[in-house]
């Protein structure tokens, strides 16, 4: 740039003595054009290779437009609504494939939030396992009911805020799949009608939520403590955690009760103050993965049974066939209601053998660094102990494999980027 300019400079220098006062003024006019030009385009690659445009910076305290004003557990309702969705690109509920997550990578563990900046028109994302996440969801709903969905009396209306926000976003998002009605939304494959204007619903507002999208939900609301409480959920697939052991827990003891790894040391604080600042205008995502001994996506039976008290790892028998490993990888987002104030996740699970992953391109050798970077505590939170040596061994030699005919580890780079 600096040299573009100086160019600029010692062309007028060379032929100002040939030229007339008019033609100097001329000069000087497209002289101050070109430079501003330029410098526009210098700004704008800076802020374009800015990190901290698409990474929420958690440490910040609470933001200065008003939070700091606003007292713990109030809310006042912000005039805001979401830009409406574009339609996803030839969208089919028969063809159009998971999204590729492979959310590890080679180098050392850091335990962090690692939010992004999410567009909006990518708030919920279906597939093909449209169909089975549907089926799935409405046997756990007759089978546990509220122990999967579940209510309080003071959510009630950020739950049904956020039904009103998927009847409004899902037919502009997949209009082969939904379609807005007066009284709320019609699916088009299963047939079912929504009502949500009636009252009182015919059930729970979450429930009717989570018959809608492949995702599990939940609502965190802030009380007069200043802590964020989990109120509202329907969590019908989470493989390792249950909604009647969180419910009405604040986000803190959420994470401490699980032994989330380096939560008090390395998360606290910055999960604390990035859920009092999230405006309903900044959504974020993040992805994170585990791995799976059974083939069960709604619940890992390897763990114990799902209503036993005793549950956890130790259960899991010790290296099983690698037929039977899953990876499970998770993509949440994150986003706040402007009329309840409620901080919004969906959690969607997409769910894999390991042997079919395997056979991509580049993704045996990177997951097997990623499980030996795993410091003790998250190694212990993640299960390794109870499937590594089958794993590892798997996944080395379809690396070794890999290579031999002919993957070139030093493109690896071009051939991915994150979460992918």
């Amino acid at each position: 740039m600096q040299g573009s300019l100086q160019s600029i400079r010692d062309l007028i220098t060379v032929h100002i003595d040939q030229l007339r006062p008019k033609h100097i003024g001329y000069g000087v006019i497209g002289l101050v054009s070109i430079v501003w030009i330029l410098n526009l385009a210098l700004n704008k690659t800076k802020a374009q290779a800015s990190p901290r445009r698409n990474t929420p910076d958690l440490e910040r305290p609470a933001s200065r437009n008003g939070d700091k004003a606003r007292r713990p557990g109030e809310w006042i309702p912000v005039n805001f609504e979401r830009p409406p969705a574009e339609p996803y690109p030839d969208w089919d509920i028969h063809n159009t494939k998971p999204l590729p997550y492979r959310p590890f990578k080679y180098g050392p563990y850091y335990i962090t939030m690692g939010l992004r900046s999410m567009k909006w028109d990518e708030w919920i994302e279906l597939d093909n396992q449209f169909l089975k996440y549907h089926s799935d969801k409405a046997r756990r709903i007759e089978e546990r009911g509220a122990k999967c969905c579940k209510t309080a009396p003071e959510a009630y209306d950020g739950a049904v805020e956020l039904l009103e926000e998927l009847c409004d976003y899902l037919p502009q998002r997949y209009p082969s799949l939904y379609r807005k009605s007066a009284i709320g939304i019609d699916n088009l494959v299963t047939g079912e009608k929504f009502n949500i204007i009636e009252s009182p619903l015919v059930e729970d507002p979450m429930t009717m939520a989570a018959r809608l999208i492949q995702d599990d939900l939940a609502l965190m609301f802030e009380r007069p403590d200043g802590q964020y409480y989990l109120l509202a959920g329907a969590i019908l697939l989470p493989g390792f955690w249950r909604l009647e052991d969180k419910f009405g827990m604040p986000l803190s003891e959420i994470h401490t009760s699980g032994d989330v790894p380096g939560f008090k040391e390395k998360l606290e604080k910055g999960m604390t103050n990035f859920f009092r600042r999230v405006q309903p205008s900044n959504p974020v995502l993040r992805n994170n993965y585990f791995l799976q001994v059974d083939s069960d996506l709604a619940w890992s039976h390897s763990i114990g049974d799902e209503d036993s008290d005793g549950i956890g790892w130790f259960t899991a028998e010790k290296n099983r066939a690698v037929q039977h490993h899953w990876l499970r990888s998770e993509r949440q987002s994150l986003r706040r209601l402007p009329r309840s104030g409620a901080v919004v996740f969906t959690i969607r699970t997409y769910f894999h053998p390991v042997t079919e992953i395997a056979k991509e391109p580049y993704v045996p050798g990177r997951l097997a660094a990623a499980v030996r970077s795993w410091g003790d505590d998250v190694a212990r939170y993640k299960g390794r102990e109870r499937y590594q040596e089958t794993l590892l061994e798997y996944l080395d030699k379809m690396h070794e494999e890999q290579v031999k005919n002919g993957l070139e580890i030093d493109k690896e780079e071009e051939a991915h980027t994150f979460p992918y």
